[in-house]
Formats: C-alpha cells, structure tokens, sequence
C-alpha cells in the first residue's frame, strides 16, 4: 500500500486528488496540508511513503518544504504537482531532492500511473519531459566540474549517464549486459555518493556538473 499526503492550498484541489487517489486498491490518502509549514507536522504524524506537493503554497512554499523534509525525512518521496508555468521552481523542486513533477491539467490516469512510478522508485517520470526541464533551466558549465562526480567510478559514470537518458533499472541492465540487482547496487551508490535523495536529484548534478551536457544524454 502506498501511504500519501496531499500537500496543497486549495481545498477543493485537495479533495479532487483525495478522490481520484482512494480509488484506487494500492493507494491510501493518510492525510492532508494546507501549506508547507502544515506538512511538516503532517509528515510527522501520518508517516506517508510519498507526498504530493504543491509548489505555491503561503507561510512556507513547496520548494523550502520539499527541502526540509528530504533533509529529515531521506526516504520520502515527493511528486511536485504544478502547472505549465512553473518551471524554474519545478527545477529548484528537483534539486532539492523531489523525484519528479506532474502538471495539474493532467488526467486521473496519469496522476495515479506517477505516484506508482515515484513510489517504486526505479526510474524517471516522464524522462523526456524532465530532460527538456533540466536542460532549459541548468546553468551550463564552462569546463567540467569533477566533484562529487569524481567519485564515482567508470560503471557508476556510466550508470548515471544512461539514468539522465531517462533509463529504467530493467534498460540500464540490457544496455549494460547485468542483472538488475546490479544495476539497483550501482543507482544506490551514484545516490549516496552524490548526497542525492532521488534519481531526478542526481540528473541534475549530472547536469551541473557537465558530465551530461544538454542535448547529449
């Protein structure tokens, strides 16, 4: 079962995703927050697995909130649901550690098949969509900045490249003729090593840090 939050300022919004959301056999809606501030103490107290955050929200806004509970809470996962508009703070959202985004014009069945794919962790949502979002907003380096990077080794430089290309465990396996549990052992490591809480996380240091350049992964 899959325990969420619905971290949202409109009311009326929280109720649409509460309805759609309980639905569903593999989902439960454990609480919900009118702000970023209310979120935290709700994330406390509700122990959900996943939280779907608004990132205009007042007294303490989806980015900051996002931040603070990722620094508390490392295993939380957090789907940022916005609008068309918005994408620079989608991708302070993402840096921030927020496993990915979802529009708010989007249908029911998008909604639910993305709070699977974040709760399994194991790939991107919407990898070319997400792509194109990093690329637009990342600042691009001059000369590559080894990092955090420079301590990965060759495999995990290669595993994170084909992560940024929106790869799944199961295509990064064949791409790299091993096994799956390999695979998840060599995400965990990019993970750690770059202090990074989410897959979304760790493209945008790829980015940044020029061992991805935009239009190349």
């Amino acid at each position: 079962m899959i325990r969420v939050l619905v971290a949202d300022d409109q009311a009326m919004v929280r109720a649409g995703l509460r309805l759609i959301l309980e639905g569903q056999p593999d989902i439960e809606v454990v609480g919900e927050a009118a702000d970023g501030e209310d979120a935290q103490v709700a994330v406390r107290r509700d122990r959900p697995d996943l939280v779907l955050m608004d990132i205009r929200m007042p007294r303490l806004d989806g980015i900051a909130a996002t931040r603070r509970l990722i620094e508390h809470h490392p295993a939380l996962r957090i789907l940022v649901v916005t609008t068309f508009d918005a994408d620079h703070y989608v991708f302070e959202a993402l840096r921030a550690g927020a496993s990915g985004f979802i529009l708010k014009d989007s249908s029911p069945e998008q909604l639910v098949a993305a709070v699977r794919l974040i709760a399994a962790g194991d790939a991107l949502l919407a990898p070319a969509r997400t792509r194109r979002l990093i690329e637009a907003q990342v600042r691009p380096q001059a000369s590559f900045d080894t990092g955090l990077i420079s301590t990965l080794t060759d495999r995990e430089r290669e595993v994170l490249v084909l992560m940024a290309r929106g790869f799944d465990n199961g295509q990064i396996a064949a791409e790299l003729f091993v096994g799956e549990a390999t695979v998840r052992t060599h995400v965990g490591h990019v993970l750690s090593k770059l202090n990074a809480r989410s897959r979304a996380q760790a493209v945008v240091v790829a980015y940044e840090s020029g061992l991805v350049r935009p239009s190349s992964a």
